[in-house]
């Protein structure tokens, strides 16, 4: 997946072959944001656009912006993975925390 990153907001990006544009999207917010630009340069300017007009538009209506994450993750897993993962953890010398927050930075880890 190609991405892009700007003020803590990431999109994903793509190209529209049949409109010979690039596509993007904000992701991990509820909002849709989307742009599109012919050039990397152009798409990476409308990207930033696109951030900042919503910025200045939550303040305008006196919102809050939403943020991609908060840092907080409740997660409901069966019983078992969460005690295999408790034993993991200790058998790791770490908290459970700890060792979701390396497991999940992992796994999150673009391919290379």
């Amino acid at each position: 997946m190609n991405t892009m990153t700007y003020k803590s907001y990431t999109a994903r990006v793509e190209y529209d072959e049949r409109d010979n544009i690039f596509v993007g999207r904000i992701l991990g917010i509820r909002d849709m944001i989307s742009f599109h630009g012919e050039t990397v340069t152009e798409l990476k300017a409308e990207f930033e656009l696109a951030v900042n007009d919503y910025l200045d538009d939550c303040k305008q209506q006196g919102l809050q912006p939403e943020k991609p994450a908060s840092g907080k993750l409740l997660l409901r897993v069966p019983a078992e993975v969460h005690g295999r993962a408790i034993v993991a953890a200790q058998a790791a010398g770490k908290s459970l925390n700890q060792w979701a927050t390396e497991v999940l930075q992992r796994a999150a880890q673009p391919s290379a």
